[in-house]
C-alpha cells in the first residue's frame, strides 16, 4: 500500500478542572483522545493506560481493525487491575481514527467508546462520525428528547459504555475511505459541551496543525468546565508534519 501523506495537531487544556485527566495519541498511524473519570489519579491513569496501548500500534504506516480492538481490550483489562483507593472505580472513553491496511487500500478507521467524539471536515462540511453511548443518546434515539435539550438535559453526562468499568466494552469501529484534503477531528465531551458543531466546522478550517489549538482556546475562552483535547489530522497531498500545542 503507498504511503499516505500526513498533516495534525493537537491541543489540549484544563479548563475549569483542578487537574487534566484527559490524554491524547498523535502519533501516525494512529490519532486518538482519551478521557479519564473516576477521581483524579484514577481518571488520569485510566487514559493514560488507553493511549499507551494504542501507542503500541504507532511506528508504521498501517494497522488493523484486529489490532486496535486488541489494544482496546488490553488497556480495558489494565484498568480494571489498578489496585488503591485513589483508583477505584477509574474508567475512560476513548474516540479516534487510524490509517488501516484492510486489503482493499489505505483506510481511516474510526473507533469509539463512551461520548468523546469523531468529526469528518471536508470542504467546510462538518460531520459527526461516531455516536455516543451514553444515557442521553439513547433517550434521543427512543424519541423521549430532542437533540436541542440534550445539551441541559440532567443525565448528559452519564455514559453507557467506557473501558475500565462496567460491562466489558466493544468499541464501535467503522471504515472510511481516505480522501485527500479531508480531515479528522477527535476530541473529548469537553470540546463539544461548549462549542455547537457549527462553531466547530468554522474553527476546524484554516491550517491544519493549528486547527486543534484553535478549538481548545475558544472552548477555554467561553469557559470550559472540563478538560478539552482535541486531535486533527488530514490526509495529504502536503508533507507529513505534526505540532501539539
Amino acid at each position: 500500500m503507498p504511503p499516505v501523506e500526513l498533516t495534525w495537531g493537537a491541543a489540549t487544556a484544563v479548563g475549569q478542572r483542578e487537574d487534566n485527566q484527559d490524554r491524547y495519541l498523535a502519533a501516525p498511524p494512529v490519532f486518538a483522545v482519551a478521557d479519564g473519570m473516576g477521581g483524579h489519579v484514577g481518571g488520569a491513569a485510566a487514559a493514560e493506560a488507553v493511549v499507551e496501548a494504542l501507542r503500541s500500534l504507532t511506528g508504521s504506516g498501517t494497522t488493523t481493525v484486529a489490532a486496535i480492538r486488541l489494544a482496546l481490550q488490553r488497556a480495558d483489562g489494565e484498568i480494571r487491575a489498578f489496585h488503591g483507593p485513589d483508583k477505584a472505580g477509574a474508567g475512560t472513553t476513548v474516540a479516534g481514527v487510524a490509517l488501516v491496511d484492510e486489503g482493499e487500500g489505505p483506510q481511516w478507521a474510526v473507533f469509539h467508546v463512551g461520548d468523546s467524539r469523531v468529526y469528518r471536515w471536508h470542504e467546510g462540511c462538518l460531520e459527526l462520525c461516531t455516536k455516543d453511548h451514553s444515557v442521553v443518546q439513547e433517550l434521543i434515539d427512543a424519541g423521549y428528547i430532542s437533540d436541542e435539550s440534550a445539551g441541559t438535559h440532567p443525565q448528559r453526562h452519564i455514559i453507557t459504555r467506557a473501558l475500565g468499568v462496567g460491562p466489558r466494552p466493544e468499541a464501535d469501529v467503522v471504515l472510511s475511505p481516505v480522501v485527500p484534503g479531508e480531515r479528522y477531528l477527535a476530541c473529548s465531551d469537553g470540546l463539544t459541551g461548549e462549542l455547537d458543531d457549527g462553531r466547530i466546522g468554522l474553527l476546524v478550517g484554516g491550517e491544519v496543525d493549528q486547527a486543534a489549538t484553535r478549538l481548545a482556546a475558544e472552548a477555554e475562552n467561553v469557559g470550559a468546565r472540563d478538560n478539552v483535547t482535541v486531535v486533527v489530522v488530514e490526509a495529504g497531498p502536503g508533507a507529513a508534519a505534526g505540532v501539539v500545542g
